[in-house]
């Protein structure tokens, strides 16, 4: 699976900080390491997984020994999907020298072979007993296939046929479950690194007294042992959705999900009008066994159309609703007697864990479950849910909110509602929605503020629409990167790039430290010794080209043909023949990006859809959408006159539903304009700039967009409070400066009032 920058950027840190340490790591005994740690701070949704799979392969291409990786979570399903994915799923390709299996079934020969790395995953809960003879005995106790050694033993031992210790690296998914006693359990395999990935940074005590030394000895700060995702990078990615609906309903549970069904109904029309290639899903959390309006317990000895329990009301409901009985699963412990069974058409998952994986092989749209699959389902397609008032404490609420945050093909669409996650949340009392309101605000606005977050109280009877719709049909160009004028010139320089296949003098990279076991009789354990090599693992010219040019201009691979032999061929990651291919990398990056043109296409255009809009929302007149909010001052000052001049116009959101691309690699990799304007001949990006960005974003977002037919112009325009002359420099303190190209070159044009500046944006 193709990275994104901030992955690639994340992995790396993590893979070259243990590599700097490992050149002069802190000694436990004489023969043992402080083991490294680090922790992978980032947000549900970003790609976690991803991004511990690429730093483990990068690890392995600076370990002088092929690693044994114990890779662990908390939930059965959260390791059922790691291994799936891992072994041959959608991560497979980026780990392509590790074979993957479940810790139980590792043999003693799959730790001596070390030709490749090895991952092994498991649940914590294989070791996680205090006392581990009572623990899991497919793990603490002699295997029938070892008969002279337990599996931990064997980990703490891992010794290759030629005798080599070989590293360990744990790698701890929902690290923040880390405790205490699993941390001891784990430092007796006498890791080589611990790598915890977690949204937050909470450290066990156990690892305090090897932090403190890491800090003390090597002068490590706190940010030295944790890599932070940006929320910002995540959200603009497109990875995760980047709007969120509350909604509290003091109201009967079906009109609330009455008003679900029709906002998804909405949903489902827009995604076909996007050709999105996905149907919006939605869940349904409330408790199991309890009744909808009393604590009691459903009695399951009676038919099932006499059945309270809530899953099964609110089964009966959607399919009242018109929903189809195969599109809807229910997946909790509900009880059924064999005198009164549930009906065919109820799918009913009653096996938790167990039953997971048939559950997933029915793509169901519409789910009901309590919190047992809270931890591990992850669907992008899923926009909405339902929330029964006794599952809404605050925590549940944001747990939830965590399953609804990805968002389908890691694009934010034209129309708002494709990127917005709605929330239904059934209570009796407003203040109860208000208190949960406020301390999911509370804990977003610090986790993700890049969200926004709308709300309303509703009666169920009237619908609250948290977007607005578009009054006029308009749509805006297609905007694509074209290499053609790249793609000799890059021919070129891969063609002559050296072919290493042969090379055993440039292809090899420093010396570094690895302990070997030497057998000392036959009845002796061994011991360690240290001896040195002149070696570390090898990986292929087309993996490290590739990595590079990902990092610097991605496309630009599109346009390289890696596919002769000399890119198999192998060389260390340190090695003068890698920093030649990365220089090559780099060159091509250049070429690409000074060769390449930003074009637009006037005939395939993406129509406007509708906006997010919060309570403070501005009406206007001649705007696209009739309210439009958050703006600061200056914008909202242009956006008044802008509508004065009855040309039709729209506030372009944050993410951008304009979205213009950049080649210069300095910054981000779009430019969203705060205003697209509409005439006769021209579309016009606008965009307004504070005084400390004018300089700086001038250069960079003001160039002329080559049309690839005939069709309306697409104009970048520049405004900023204050005037000034041609050298970026203040000549009047009052006024305004428009910023557009004139014959190739940055051109200022000074206005001394609002109106004027608006009136020279909108014309040629």
């Amino acid at each position: 699976m193709e990275l994104i920058k901030f992955q690639i950027n994340a992995s790396e840190m993590i893979a070259t900080r243990l590599a700097d340490y490992l050149k002069d790591p802190l000694m436990r005994t004489k023969d043992e390491i402080i083991p490294f740690y680090q922790n992978l701070s980032s947000i549900t949704g970003s790609g976690k997984t991803l991004i511990l799979a690429d730093c483990i392969e990068q690890i392995r291409a600076y370990l002088s020994t092929q690693p044994v990786v114990l890779w662990l979570s908390k939930g059965k399903v959260v390791v059922s999907q790691t291994l799936e994915n891992l072994s041959n799923g959608k991560y497979a390709e980026n780990i392509p020298n590790y074979d993957v299996k479940p810790l139980l079934d590792c043999k003693e020969r799959d730790l001596q072979d070390d030709k490749r790395g090895l991952i092994l995953i498991a649940t914590v809960g294989k070791i996680n007993q205090k006392d581990k003879e009572e623990g899991d005995r497919r793990v603490f106790q002699t295997g029938f296939d070892n008969a002279d050694s337990s599996l931990w033993d064997m980990l703490k031992k891992r010794q290759s046929f030629a005798g080599v210790k070989r590293d360990l690296i744990i790698v701890y998914d929902e690290g923040h479950n880390l405790s205490d006693q699993q941390t001891q359990i784990l430092l007796d395999l006498s890791p080589t690194a611990l790598i915890a990935a977690s949204a937050t940074t909470k450290v066990p005590k156990a690892l305090e007294w090897y932090i403190a030394r890491l800090k003390n000895e090597k002068g490590m700060k706190d940010k030295d042992l944790v890599v932070a995702v940006s929320n910002k990078e995540v959200v603009d990615s497109g990875l995760i959705k980047k709007h969120i609906s509350l909604g509290g309903y003091l109201t009967p549970m079906e009109l609330a999900i009455n008003n679900l069904l029709a906002d998804m109904k909405e949903t489902e029309e827009a995604t076909k009008k996007y050709d999105c290639r996905f149907l919006p899903k939605a869940i349904y959390v409330s408790d199991t066994n309890m009744l909808l309006s009393t604590s009691e317990v459903d009695n399951h000895l009676v038919p099932f159309n006499q059945r309270r329990a809530r899953p099964i009301k609110i089964w009966k409901h959607l399919v009242e609703q018109g929903v189809p009985p195969e599109e809807i699963a229910v997946y909790c412990n509900l009880k059924f007697d064999k005198r009164f069974p549930k009906p065919d058409n109820f799918n009913l998952f009653s096996g938790g864990d167990n039953d997971y994986e048939e559950f997933t092989k029915g793509n169901y749209r519409h789910i009901i479950f309590n919190q047992s699959l809270q931890e591990g389902w992850d669907d992008p397609a899923c926009y909405f849910a339902y929330i029964d008032k006794d599952m809404g404490s605050s925590t549940q609420v944001t747990q939830v909110i965590g399953r609804v945050l990805r968002q389908p093909n890691a694009t934010h669409y034209p129309d708002d509602k494709l990127n917005m996650a709605s929330f239904y949340i059934k209570t009796d009392e407003k203040d109860v929605f208000k208190s949960i309101l406020e301390e999911v605000r509370k804990t977003l606005s610090i986790d993700i503020p890049e969200i926004s977050i709308s709300y309303h109280i509703g009666s169920g009877k009237n619908k609250i629409r948290p977007t607005e719709e578009p009054r006029h049909e308009v749509e805006v160009p297609d905007i694509a990167i074209v290499s053609d004028r790249a793609m000799a010139e890059i021919k070129n320089v891969v063609d002559k790039m050296i072919d290493y296949s042969k090379d055993d003098t440039n292809t090899i990279g420093e010396g570094s430290t690895i302990k070997v076991i030497t057998d000392i009789g036959s009845n002796e354990d061994g011991r360690e010794v240290t001896t040195v090599t002149a070696h570390s693992n090898k990986v292929t010219v087309r993996w490290i080209f590739k990595r590079e040019l990902d990092k610097l201009a991605k496309n630009a691979i599109t346009i390289c043909d890696i596919s002769a032999p000399k890119f198999d061929a192998l060389v260390e990651y340190n090695s003068n023949a890698a920093s030649y291919v990365k220089d090559e990398a780099a060159k091509i990056a250049e070429i690409y990006r000074q060769n390449s043109i930003i074009m637009q296409n006037p005939i395939d255009t993406v129509p406007v859809g509708e906006v997010i809009i919060n309570d403070e929302s501005i009406e206007f007149k001649n705007s696209v959408h009739a309210r439009y909010s958050d703006f600061n001052g200056f914008e909202l000052d242009f956006a008044k006159e802008l509508d004065k001049t009855g040309l039709v116009w729209m506030r372009n959101p944050k993410n951008g539903i304009l979205k213009i691309k950049l080649l210069d690699g300095k910054g981000t990799d779009n430019f969203n304009p705060d205003f697209i304007v509409w005439t006769d001949k021209t579309v016009y990006a606008l965009d307004t700039k504070g005084d400390h960005l004018i300089h700086t974003d001038s250069v960079r977002k003001l160039f002329y967009l080559e049309k690839a037919c005939d069709g309306k112009d697409l104009v970048i325009k520049l405004i900023s409070e204050k005037k000034y002359n041609v050298h970026g420099q203040v000549i009047d303190q009052n006024g305004y400066t428009v910023w557009q190209l004139k014959q190739g070159q940055i051109s200022p044009i000074t206005c001394s009032t609002i109106k004027e500046a608006v009136n020279t944006c909108v014309s040629d």
